[in-house]
């Protein structure tokens, strides 16, 4: 869930083909921020009324990137303040993927407090923004058009297989438009791998993780899933979590997640990473390969297919060391190097409010792209 950014114009490159100009949503008339990708620098609009109270913050307040860079300008018929940086300017990070060069930095509101007063009205804010911009065509100056698109990874293995993680909507029928979660929501997350040429694979979640950075080797972190494939956040008193008893396909998961956020950190930010793999279809489950979940009515782990006794490992935590075979190496007839067939995907990130509720000049349509993560008062 970041605030991409896609230019458009008369010729879309092809990695937009998916884009659907339809299906943009409508943005109000009063954005608390707004952001133009150009050729060699991106504009940050913000209105003063940041929040939506009537309470106009401080210019000062505000500084884009790690750098902190001061605004350029102000617009005070607008009430909005105006920043103008490069695209390398201010701290901002590139990522490079095939398709995208992904320019990344983060809008920051801190206010200060009053003169010989030791409170503050407003929270500490921080609105991430991408801009994304195709490699294989020139960047066009044409005025551009906000999607809000959930953020998902997919990772592209050799012999076309590709691993992705995806937030969907309650009744799995389409992918999540936003990732901004309150406590006591659960969260629905679909493994998918596409398999091209391949015979026939079923998908394993072998891992998840949380964290606080896209690091998955950060800390503090959360283990969701472990011992290959046991979800032992399903194991807590106070949890639902499990997998699907019912695959789309053998080459897709679901699971579902209630909703957490790490004690004793402010931040509102978090990242879960899953570790995915295949085996082939006709290669039974076993202690390596397997998808349980525990059934807390009968107080049992279940697999999502296979015999009960491949889940018994989950309570001890001994899976490794059962003799089950290695899915790396059965079940894949072939000519030529089989390489990956396993990959860290992530999903992220996610914003966990502890509170209900966003700004309310913050349409649902727009949480995707605007993220005011609550520091604490």
């Amino acid at each position: 869930g970041v605030f991409y950014l896609q230019p458009h114009g008369p010729a879309l490159p092809q990695p937009y083909s998916w884009v659907d100009a339809s299906q943009l949503r409508a943005v109000s008339s009063l954005q608390p921020v707004t952001v133009h990708c150009q050729e060699a620098q991106l504009v940050v609009i913000v209105h003063r009324d940041l929040f939506g109270t009537g309470r106009l913050i401080k210019a000062t307040d505000l500084s884009l990137g790690p750098a902190a860079c001061p605004y350029t300008s102000l617009n005070a018929a607008e009430n909005t303040v105006i920043f103008e940086a490069g695209l390398h300017e201010c701290g901002s990070t590139l990522q490079m993927t095939p398709d995208f060069l992904i320019y990344s930095t983060s809008l920051y509101y801190n206010p200060s407090p009053a003169r010989n007063s030791v409170i503050q009205r407003t929270n500490p804010a921080v609105v991430p923004i991408e801009c994304h911009y195709p490699r294989k065509d020139n960047v066009s100056s044409k005025a551009i058009k906000p999607t809000w698109v959930p953020f998902s990874s997919t990772i592209s293995a050799e012999e076309q297989l590709d691993f992705s993680l995806r937030l969907m909507n309650d009744d799995w029928s389409t992918e999540r438009p936003s990732s901004a979660f309150q406590l006591g929501d659960v969260m629905h997350i679909q493994a998918d791998v596409r398999t091209g040429n391949h015979v026939a694979l079923r998908l394993f979640v072998d891992s998840c993780v949380a964290t606080l950075t896209p690091d998955r080797a950060s800390s503090p972190q959360y283990a969701i899933i472990d011992f290959n494939g046991c979800l032992i956040d399903g194991r807590s008193d106070d949890t639902s979590s499990a997998f699907l008893s019912l695959r789309p396909r053998q080459d897709s998961l679901r699971f579902m997640v209630d909703v957490f956020r790490f004690a004793g950190d402010a931040r509102d930010l978090s990242y879960i990473t899953c570790h995915l793999k295949v085996t082939a279809v006709d290669q039974a489950p076993d202690p390596l390969n397997k998808a349980c979940s525990f059934n807390k009515a009968s107080n049992v782990w279940t697999p999502v297919e296979g015999t009960r006794d491949i889940c018994s490992c989950c309570e001890t935590g001994l899976c490794g060391v059962s003799g089950g075979q290695n899915f790396m190496a059965i079940g894949f007839p072939h000519t030529g190097d089989l390489s990956v067939k396993e990959a860290d995907v992530m999903v992220g990130p996610l914003l966990i409010l502890a509170t209900h509720g966003l700004p309310r000049n913050f349409p649902e349509d727009q949480r995707e792209a605007m993220k005011l993560v609550t520091q604490g008062i």
